[in-house]
Parts: C-alpha cells; structure tokens; sequence
C-alpha cells in the first residue's frame, strides 16, 4: 500500500510540468507581447509611412530629375507596354499614364529588394515624435498644442475618450508629473480586520482634514494591474508603515501576494521568530497619545 510520502509518476509529471511553466511562461508571455507590439506598429505605424514613402518617390519622379532617372522607363519599356495592351484587347491608355504605372511597379520592386527600406516607417515616426517634443516645448508650440487640445475635446466621441487616455500616459510618462509613492504603508481597509497594503501619496484634502482631523491620502494598489486601485483617507494614526520599497510592494500586489520579499516571510514555530520581529513602523504622528494609552488600558478593565 502506497504512503502519501512515496513519489509516483503523477506527481513527478505533475510538479516537473509546474516548474516548467513557471520557468518558461515569464519568457513566452514577454516574447509574445514584444512581438504582438512589433506587429501593431509595424501595421498601424511603420506601413502607412512606408506607403507614404513610396507614394512620395513615385510622385517626385515626375519634377526631380535623379529619381526620374533612375526609376523612369525607357521608351522601349513604354512601347513593349503598348503592345501587350494591343495584343489583349485592352484600350490604349496616354503614355504619360503608361510612364507613371511603370515607374511605380519600378520602385515597389526596387523597394521589395532592399529590406532595410521597412525600418523607414520606424525612423520617420521616431524623428516625427521627436519633433513634436520639440515643438511643443516652444512657447508657439504649446499654444499650439493647447488649442488642438481644447478642438479635440470639443469633439462628441473624443471628449469622453481623450482625458482619460491623456491621465494614463502622463501617468506613465509624465516624468515630475507622475505619482510619486513616498513610503509602503497598510491600514485596515475595507474594513476593521482586514489590513490592506498601499503607498502614501501624501496629505489629505483640507476640506477632508476639517472634518476627519489629520489623515493622508495612500493609493491601494489592485492586483495584478496595480496601476488601477482605489485612493483613500485614512487618519494619521491609523497607518503603519511597511520596512518595503515600492518596487516590493508592486511585486507583492501583481503576484497577488505570492512574491514576498525574504525579509518579510513569516517565520515558524520554532525559527527563533518573535514579536518584536515584524517590523511594522508607526508614520510619524501616528504614535498612541496618553489618552489612546488610557482608553486602551480602561477597556481591557472593562473586559476582565
């Protein structure tokens, strides 16, 4: 008869394919989002400049002289075209036509040969982003860009879209203007009993602060996207800091607490583990007053 200790082979499948997945999904997943991204801008971004490239030479061939050299057809070329068109029937269009039909079939070809010729759409809109940083900058460029913005908002649809989009990317690439998550705190939230980890954004509202006394604003994090969560109030006293860093806490919240850092794993009986050891820092102004000390002690009077 079996014991519960002796390994089987369902087992050793069982956890060899979980420590594959484990090993090999972190890669798969970030190789398919770096080539699903590859892909959007290669469609959406790069291909349309391209075109615009392609269309822009074969429309220059028409009134510059190096590009009309070296992709307009000969006059062989144009009376060779004439004849395959007699011979099929077809209606004999102008030779003008027949020269800007030949010289765009010359430079898509001529294209298709010089693969680096794809990475145009990629430097285009580098340098077209780059500029408009530029431009922006300006004193003009930032009335500029401020009236296109109030034209947009303007707009039916973009009005809803337009400022939440806009509060997304300056929060990620905002630079000074981004969320600046001070210290790793928790508080019981959404209710007493259940501690919830955050970061302290700072003070509270004045007008929140009037009537709930002093408080400060922490973001509680969702998991796994933390950069969606709730923002709170919670009085001063009422937060403990965490001996983390922000980057612990981010990790701590996307892996629903599965990755927690080695110095805040919980030691068992028997580890030399003690009270003292859970590092828990009360926010400075959030250190019991004599009369919180009094309360406390007259309740546990109370209670015997």
């Amino acid at each position: 008869m079996a014991t519960s200790s002796e390994r089987t082979f369902t087992g050793d499948f069982k956890r060899g394919f979980l420590r594959g997945l484990v090993v090999l999904l972190p890669s798969v997943l970030t190789l398919w989002i770096v080539v699903k991204g590859y892909q959007f801008v290669n469609t959406a971004i790069a291909e349309p400049i391209n075109q615009s490239v392609r269309i822009g030479i074969i429309e220059g061939g028409r009134v510059w002289t190096p590009i009309r050299t070296r992709f307009d057809p000969t006059t062989e070329a144009i009376d060779l075209e004439i004849t395959n068109l007699m011979a099929q029937g077809e209606e004999i269009p102008p030779r003008e036509q027949i020269r800007a039909r030949l010289r765009a079939e010359k430079v898509r070809a001529w294209w298709d040969d010089h693969w680096w010729t794809n990475f145009i759409g990629f430097v285009v809109a580098i340098l077209g982003v780059y500029i408009a940083g530029r431009l922006v900058g300006g004193f003009i460029g930032r009335r500029v860009y401020r009236r296109l913005e109030e034209l947009i908002t303007a707009l039916p649809v973009f009005k809803h879209v337009y400022p939440h989009i806009k509060q997304i990317v300056d929060f990620l690439f905002g630079g000074d203007k981004q969320i600046q998550f001070s210290r790793v705190v928790v508080c019981e939230y959404p209710r007493k009993g259940i501690w919830s980890v955050g970061f302290l954004t700072g003070d509270t509202l004045r007008s929140v602060q009037d009537h709930a006394g002093e408080s400060v604003t922490i973001f509680i994090p969702s998991s796994p996207t933390p950069f969606t969560g709730y923002t709170i109030t919670v009085p001063r006293s009422e937060v403990i800091e965490l001996p983390l860093t922000v980057e612990e806490a981010i990790r701590f919240a996307v892996s629903g607490g599965v990755l927690i850092p080695d110095h805040q794993k919980v030691r068992r009986a028997g580890d030399g583990a003690s009270i003292d050891d859970s590092g828990l820092i009360p926010i400075p102004g959030s250190e019991p007053t004599t009369e919180d000390q009094a309360a406390t002690e007259q309740s546990r009077r109370d209670a015997s």
